[in-house]
């Protein structure tokens, strides 16, 4: 459907940043919106009223049904899972259902120049990738942002003045994608994750490799090189193909130094931070930027030196009487907390939170660093269930609690590190909330701890 036909009316479902973008930009363009939320919130009331659109509340089977039958499309929130009945009754009526990304999508093609994007997906690592990438693009002369699955939705940037866009992929906006693509693209990993939203492994699979379903032979599919799950699908897109890899891969490290077809990036040591899965980001970034023809390697050099990573993925808080406190609060997946747990030698572990129907015993099995765990949240018990043949395991009732437990267990020369492999939701309203509240519990331990010295 294209977008400049007379009020065209489309049913937003869900009003966070997302849903609220979409229906700002729609509605700057003459076309109607109807709302919906299944929340009630005053902020939804207002929001409306500044569009001088009609707002339902958790419409009723056949209420949804009478505003599918006013809408020519759908856009759902990232945050409405595909078990939702909206789903079945856009199918049952037919209406056209599109998310954020595909519907900037086909708005931004529309245009006489549209402007040129890279685009992450993966189960983990897909913000740091997403946000190297711009760097590397601004690096290179070429205003760029981050955009997609990040605080910026690619439709909200559409009016900007960037001249690339680096977008990141999540599963919720891929599943409803049926033209994006990317000039080069990268699918970084997979694991489970995202069962609470997708009905099941195989969804959150096919979701993933929506991708990849719209290349052309010119486009660019980067893969990691160990994952032949992830390499198969690429190779059926017909894209040309292109891997990275610490060890191995078109992109890897030799001799401690990011190498790629075209010769040195730079050295591990010279990258502003370079832990392990610092180092597989920053070359799957390298890959996609450098194949898409939007930079070369000295440029990518420039941008990694410098690059700073969002706060919440393993930011470093303090460090009293030897011991390092690590705030990992994105790592909100088994596979998330496995990869941080290969960063330091020696941890306590604080994880625990609402569990997304994963299976947490996958965090024990990469515990051989780990020298004690505290567990917290609503999945406590599930955590010290399956840490609890690997050390010591405490359970806490609060964040403060569980920074105390961790003092107790820590040494000179331990990690601290909130790595919850769970979502937020139980004790927060985001990650982000949470791993504010570690960070300031970690310093208010470290000040009374100064005071009583």
């Amino acid at each position: 459907m294209g977008f400049d036909a007379e009020m065209t009316t489309t049913l937003v479902y869900g009003l966070a940043v997302a849903g609220r973008a979409v229906a700002s930009e729609l509605v700057s363009r003459g076309e109607k919106v109807i709302l919906v939320d299944d929340l009630e919130s005053e902020s939804n009331s207002e929001f409306a009223r500044s569009l001088k659109s009609e707002i339902r509340i958790r419409p009723s089977s056949v209420d949804l049904a009478e505003l599918l039958q006013q809408s020519d499309r759908v856009v759902p929130a990232p945050g409405v899972p595909e078990t939702h009945k909206l789903f079945e009754a856009s199918r049952r009526m037919q209406k056209p259902v599109m998310s954020e990304i595909e519907l900037a999508y086909q708005i931004e093609q529309q245009t006489s120049s549209p402007r040129p994007m890279v685009a992450v997906t993966g189960t983990d690592g897909k913000t740091t990738t997403t946000l190297m990438a711009a760097a590397i693009l601004n690096s290179a002369g070429k205003k760029s942002l981050a955009v997609g699955n990040t605080e910026t939705p690619l439709i909200a940037a559409l009016s900007s003045d960037a001249q690339a866009f680096s977008v990141e992929c999540s599963s919720f906006r891929l599943a409803m994608t049926q033209t994006f693509r990317a000039k080069a693209s990268v699918w970084l990993n997979f694991a489970p994750d995202h069962l609470d939203w997708h009905s099941s492994l195989n969804s959150y699979h096919e979701a993933k490799a929506k991708i990849w379903s719209h290349l052309m032979s010119s486009d660019v599919a980067v893969v990691p090189i160990h994952d032949q799950s992830i390499t198969s699908v690429a190779k059926s897109s017909g894209a040309r193909v292109v891997s990275f890899g610490a060890d191995s891969g078109d992109y890897h490290v030799s001799n401690g130094v990011l190498t790629c077809p075209s010769g040195e990036i730079l050295h591990c040591n010279e990258m502003a931070r370079s832990l392990p899965h610092d180092v597989t980001n920053a070359l799957a970034a390298a890959a996609i930027t450098i194949e898409a023809g939007l930079a070369n390697t000295s440029q990518v050099a420039q941008a990694l030196q410098s690059f700073v990573n969002a706060p919440h993925r393993i930011e470093f808080v303090a460090e009293s009487e030897g011991v390092r406190w690590f705030n990992d609060s994105k790592a909100t997946s088994p596979h998330a907390t496995s990869v941080a747990l290969k960063s330091f030698e020696s941890i306590v572990l604080i994880a625990g939170g609402k569990n997304k129907g994963l299976d947490l015993t996958e965090m024990a099995k990469n515990s051989e660093k780990v020298k004690a765990v505290v567990a917290i949240g609503s999945a406590a018990k599930e955590i010290a269930a399956a840490f609890s043949s690997v050390c010591e395991v405490q359970i806490a009732g609060s964040m403060r609690d569980a920074v105390n437990c961790a003092n107790e267990f820590a040494t000179s020369g331990d990690v601290v590190l909130l790595s919850p492999g769970c979502a937020s939701y139980d004790w927060y309203k985001n990650y982000g909330e949470r791993g504010t509240d570690f960070k300031n519990e970690v310093l208010t331990l470290i000040k009374n701890k100064q005071i009583k010295n």
